[in-house]
This record gives C-alpha cells, sequence and structure tokens, in this order.
C-alpha cells in the first residue's frame, strides 16, 4: 500500500490498533465497524500539522469553523444506522472532511452526501478519489433539505446538530429505514434514532454528544 495510505510512526497500523481497543473498551461492539475504522486512514483528512492526532479518539479542527468528528462518534453512529440491516441507499447530511462518509460508503450500495460548504466539499471529493470511493454522490447544498431527488433512503446519517429533526429528512426516509442525528442546542445534543415504520416514526434518544450547530445556506 502506498505510505501516505499505510501510515507511518503515529499514524501507523500500530497506532491505528491503540484507536480500535480503546474503542472496543469504551462500548464500540460491531466487529465489522471497527475493521473498517482500523483500515481507514484518518490521518488523509486532517492537516498534517494535525496528523500525529488522527488516532487519538478526539474531534479535530478542519477548518471554516467545522470539526472532523472522534471516531467513537464515528463508529457510534454506523453501528447504529446499520443495526437493523445493511442499507442499500443512504443520505448523509454534512459531508465535512469526507471521514464518515469514507467509513459509511463501505457499509452500503449508494451513498449521497450534501455539505454546505464548498472548499470542504471540494477537500472531500480528492480524498474520496483517492481511496477508491468515486461512486459516492456529492452535493453541495443547504443539507436541511435533504436531497429529495434521490429520495427514498434506507438510512440518513445528519453529522450536525439542532434543536429538532427537519421534517424534510423525515419524508425522505424510507417505509422501515433509520435516521441517526444528534438533537439538542446549545453544543449539547443527544444521539436520536428515529425508524419508520409506514406513517409511524419511532424516537429512541441515547448518547451525549457535542456537535457543530446545523446551518442553513451555502458557503
Amino acid at each position: 500500500m502506498d505510505i501516505q495510505l499505510s501510515g507511518i510512526g503515529m499514524t501507523s497500523a500500530r497506532t491505528r490498533e491503540r484507536l480500535v481497543r480503546r474503542l472496543r473498551d469504551v462500548g464500540i461492539g460491531n466487529e465489522q465497524v471497527l475493521e473498517v475504522i482500523r483500515n481507514t486512514p484518518r490521518h488523509l483528512f486532517i492537516e498534517e500539522a494535525l496528523a500525529h492526532q488522527a488516532y487519538d479518539d478526539t474531534a479535530l479542527p478542519i477548518g471554516h469553523g467545522q470539526t472532523i468528528s472522534q471516531p467513537w462518534v464515528v463508529a457510534r453512529m454506523t453501528e447504529l444506522l446499520i443495526a437493523k440491516k445493511r442499507p442499500n441507499k443512504v443520505l448523509e447530511i454534512g459531508t465535512g472532511c469526507g471521514y464518515q462518509t469514507a467509513v459509511l460508503a463501505q457499509f452500503c450500495d449508494e451513498l449521497y452526501s450534501v455539505e454546505r460548504i464548498r472548499p470542504l466539499q471540494d477537500q472531500a471529493r480528492k480524498r474520496l478519489l483517492q481511496l477508491g470511493l468515486a461512486r459516492v454522490q456529492l452535493r453541495h447544498a443547504d443539507g436541511g433539505f435533504g436531497w429529495s431527488a434521490q429520495a427514498p433512503f434506507d438510512a440518513i446519517l445528519a453529522a450536525c446538530g439542532r434543536p429538532d429533526i427537519p421534517q424534510d429528512l423525515l419524508a425522505q426516509l424510507a417505509d422501515g429505514g433509520r435516521l441517526v442525528m444528534p438533537v439538542g442546542s446549545d453544543g449539547r445534543q443527544q444521539l436520536t434514532v428515529v425508524d419508520r415504520e409506514g406513517d409511524q416514526y419511532h424516537t429512541q434518544t441515547l448518547d451525549a454528544v457535542r456537535f457543530v450547530p446545523f446551518q442553513r445556506g451555502v458557503l
């Protein structure tokens, strides 16, 4: 493998293995998710100056007031999203640097990802291509509206917090589908899972988390 992908020193396989052990210790139980976290080079998605922190279980800045989610959050949201079944078609709100996107792409057949900040989307596209994930469809738009032209989706993941769940997203969730997103305000949210059964939406409120706020408009 290309040394840039495999990593050396603080980005090496040994460092990644320590992260996987930590995630397992704090409750991540899906071994497929852990394997994808182990093999997805998180250091590619952050600035080189922060590469030595790439496999710490912490969020890191990626510019434009945004962060790359801590690995535990990425792993937890992914295992919740696929817990019922492997989704065929997934919508992601908030591509960001593309790390969660790269993880999600390995658990579905079709992935559609919306990002409101163009420079972040451009960087994510390059990284995804570098990893051979060219089939991911990216859109520069306000994520609060979802991607209605491609709906319905078997699963929806939103990587930004807001006080409620946009009705546009619920409407684009397929019957039998699942939505996972942080819900709350003031930088304090709880991971929330919504399962759709016909016209009924069943909600579970789970772990406390901190996400950047959901913002409207495009940049």
